[in-house]
């Protein structure tokens, strides 16, 4: 009975929260005049694009981003700019109480990113309205972000809650950098924002996500002294293993709370004729419950014992980046909630929304604080040398953003 509720409210993806609408919200004339400087600025925010995202910033070596985005936030006036050593920029705009709104951007990328921005060999540019080059697709948030706040200072739009734009590190590797901003806005944020695109998607809940590297470690020894039935094998350990935890039910009995257990990565050796004595393999265990990625993990425990009993290789189960999940009862009909939805239907469109969103906003639903995290089209070919980002998509991400700057209770 524990999950019963989910089997009716828990949809990874529903078309919207209740049936569509005509958009409530009504710019004032000075936010009407901000929204056309964000449009009638886009030539100047693709170079933006250009000189931030085509910075290589693999994860934990975004410093020259960071001091980039520092320059742009001072450039625009924003308050209290600084950097720190994760390295995490963030500039404020103070409103009229401390409480705050927590604006979230991506400073890193993926590993391959920054090795096709190596091969790539120049900067990006622009065609049309894409801007091409590795780097530009996550970094075009970055810089929707820059584009709202710019827009709120210039037109002296003094906002309800004091804003907080942050250009987080790290989020490949661990959500480090969110970690350290939820730290220090959490006692005064009603709302944290992760902006990872321009609003046609909504999520107000996270997905837990796990993932583990199992080493195994036995005796080695060449095929003709030691290729014999009964004796220690790594492989035949992982192969056993991986089969069973492949097996596993979880991802069955919970399925209405989006489990899943995925074998991602397999290795081991380097030759035709020797055991190795080492190998290894990935898990990806997903659900919107923590109990039952603890329920999961115990059983994939279980299961590693079980085989290293009988092969006698030894396991080791090591996390490489943990993401717990987090569901805030009501928060889908909460006004925080439905002033997302607002700004979506005012920019056009009907936005989807997710109750199983993974990614910065996880840090905050983790522990109960409120977030939504914003998705739509960002561009194509991440981790490709055909990667681009959107232009137009990073204007409506600003729009979106300079528009839920402004909203109140």
């Amino acid at each position: 009975m524990k999950y019963f509720f989910y089997l009716f409210s828990c949809l990874l993806l529903q078309p919207h929260l209740g049936s569509a609408q005509k958009p409530s919200l009504k710019p004032s004339k000075s936010a009407q005049a901000g929204l056309e400087m964000i449009r009638s600025n886009q030539a100047k925010y693709n170079n933006w694009l250009i000189s931030i995202g085509g910075i290589i910033s693999p994860s934990g070596q975004e410093l020259d981003r960071a001091k980039k985005v520092n320059e742009y936030m001072k450039e625009i006036g924003l308050q209290s700019v600084t950097t720190d050593d994760l390295p995490n920029t963030i500039g404020i705009l103070p409103g009229e109480t401390d409480s705050v709104i927590v604006m979230v951007s991506t400073l890193d990328d993926l590993a391959g990113v920054a090795d096709n921005q190596r091969a790539f060999g120049k900067p990006p540019y622009v065609d049309g309205n894409r801007v091409v080059g590795p780097g530009t697709n996550t970094s075009s948030t970055t810089v929707g972000i820059l584009a709202a706040a710019e827009a709120l200072v210039s037109s002296g739009i003094k906002p309800y809650y004091t804003i907080v734009f942050a250009s987080v590190a790290q989020e490949e590797t661990g959500l480090v950098g969110m970690k350290s901003v939820f730290e220090m806005y959490k006692d005064k944020a009603v709302l944290f924002v992760d902006v990872l695109g321009d609003g046609h998607r909504i999520s107000y809940g996270a997905l837990g996500i796990h993932w583990w590297k199992v080493t195994a470690t036995g005796p080695t020894g060449h095929t003709l002294r030691s290729g014999w039935p009964g004796l220690p094998h790594v492989n035949q350990a992982i192969g056993r293993a991986v089969d069973r935890l492949l097996s596993l039910r979880q991802p069955v009995i919970y399925d209405s709370l989006r489990t899943r257990l995925n074998v991602g990565m397999i290795h081991s050796g380097n030759v035709y004729n020797h055991k190795p004595s080492e190998g290894y393999f990935t898990l990806d265990i997903r659900s919107l419950d923590n109990d039952v990625l603890t329920e999961t993990e115990a059983a994939v425990n279980d299961v590693l014992r079980s085989v290293s009993t009988e092969t006698e290789v030894e396991f080791e189960l090591t996390p490489f980046q943990i993401m717990n999940g987090g569901q805030i009862d009501g928060f889908a009909q909460s006004w925080k909630v439905q002033k997302a939805l607002d700004v979506s239907r005012y920019l056009g469109y009907e936005p989807t929304t997710s109750n199983a969103g993974s990614s910065n906003m996880n840090v905050p639903l983790s522990q109960g604080y409120p977030a939504i995290g914003l998705g739509g089209n960002r561009g194509e070919n991440r981790g490709k040398m055909e990667e681009f980002a959107d232009s137009d998509a990073m204007i409506n991400s600003a729009r979106y953003v300079f528009l839920l700057a402004q909203v109140q209770p």
